[in-house]
């Protein structure tokens, strides 16, 4: 309070009587002074502080990513980022303090306490399948009104599930899935900021703003890992909060997936294959295209930069398409599905190229 007095006297003084037809007092509360409005920026120092904690501190050890046949990485690293992560992006929230459901962040922890379990000790497959379709079932049960049918329920339950595994399945690159959060969830805040949801864009931003922290320890090379425990709930966000900027108008239902299409066309190609090959899709592998990438010798910080590329193309196309007419959307979505497919069968054939060589 008293620094809103003094900061407003002081207007009073080198401003005119008013400034922009508000008395100054008036447009300090509304412009400067606006805790929400600095949340983003809290959300990056508190996850900034807690992220360098955890890669440095006596808890650097508690959870560690071991190098095993399938890794990408060479020694141990701390898979403890995307707790700090979330304390930074849910010191955020606190200040905004958006009107959003209950079921949302109850689903979140569930998540979040299972993911962190198989952290420290793995936890059964068929287990973690059943807690994460239980906590995106109760979260779809909550928000989507009873009109749209079981059907549409049982979908979204499954896209939601779905997103939040794929997102821990494409965290095995250094920088990757942090940066993919920075441009996803900044892109999401554009589209609700365009759409008049100021505090939905805040949200959005805020959690961009605290993987933007985590970058800066997970670029390559990596000091520190999301884990499960960040990877699966920041999956969940981006589909659950997908699915209410839909529900309340900011952006149809394509929008999300075109978003985050890098992670989703990946992983689910990907499953795809391993699928028709009978493998076990539950365990780890290096068959994602980014993992091929990385093996062709691309590295990691030339892969990921690739990708970011990538995804920031696909955000910046969604944020266009949202202005267009529904046939000319159509038509835009039809471009990007044809090109994610020219840039499968070029790793295929590179891939194959090399397999060849080796032979």
């Amino acid at each position: 309070m008293f620094l809103r007095y003094f900061s407003g006297v002081l207007l009073q003084a080198v401003l005119p009587q008013e400034f922009g037809g508000r008395q100054p007092d008036k447009f300090l509360a509304d412009v400067i002074v606006q805790p929400a409005s600095w949340a983003p920026l809290t959300a990056f120092a508190a996850a900034l502080f807690a992220v360098w904690w955890l890669a440095r501190g006596r808890f650097s050890t508690l959870a560690l990513d071991r190098p095993n046949p399938r890794s990408l990485h060479e020694a141990p690293v701390p898979r403890t980022g995307g707790l700090g992560l979330h304390a930074g992006a849910q010191l955020a929230l606190g200040i905004i303090a958006p009107n959003l459901p209950a079921a949302l962040w109850i689903a979140f922890i569930v998540l979040m306490l299972v993911s962190f379990l198989d952290d420290l000790r793995e936890f059964p497959a068929h287990w973690r399948l059943v807690a994460h379709l239980a906590a995106c079932g109760l979260f779809v049960a909550a928000v989507l009104p009873g009109e749209y049918g079981i059907l549409l329920a049982a979908v979204a339950t499954l896209a939601i599930a779905w997103m939040a595994n794929l997102y821990n399945f494409m965290d095995g690159s250094d920088g990757l899935a942090g940066g993919m959060a920075v441009i996803g969830f900044s892109i999401y805040g554009a589209a609700a900021w365009l759409a008049g949801s100021a505090e939905f864009a805040l949200v959005n931003f805020s959690i961009a703003a605290a993987a933007a922290a985590f970058l800066a320890f997970n670029f390559h090379p990596a000091r520190i890992f999301l884990g499960d425990a960040g990877a699966v709930p920041l999956g969940f966000l981006a589909a659950a909060l997908g699915m209410i900027g839909w529900l309340q108008h900011d952006w149809t239902w394509w929008f999300p997936v075109l978003v985050f299409s890098p992670f989703v066309v990946d992983a689910s190609v990907t499953l795809s294959r391993r699928l028709m090959r009978r493998e076990k899709v539950w365990q780890a592998h290096r068959d994602h295209y980014y993992q091929r990438l990385v093996q062709l010798g691309w590295g990691h910080a030339k892969t990921a930069i690739s990708e970011y590329a990538l995804m920031l193309a696909s955000g910046i196309l969604a944020l266009a398409a949202l202005a267009l007419p529904a046939g000319l959307q159509a038509a835009l979505l039809a471009v990007a599905a044809t090109t994610y497919l020219a840039l499968i069968a070029r790793i295929e054939r590179a891939w194959r190229s090399q397999a060849g060589n080796r032979q």
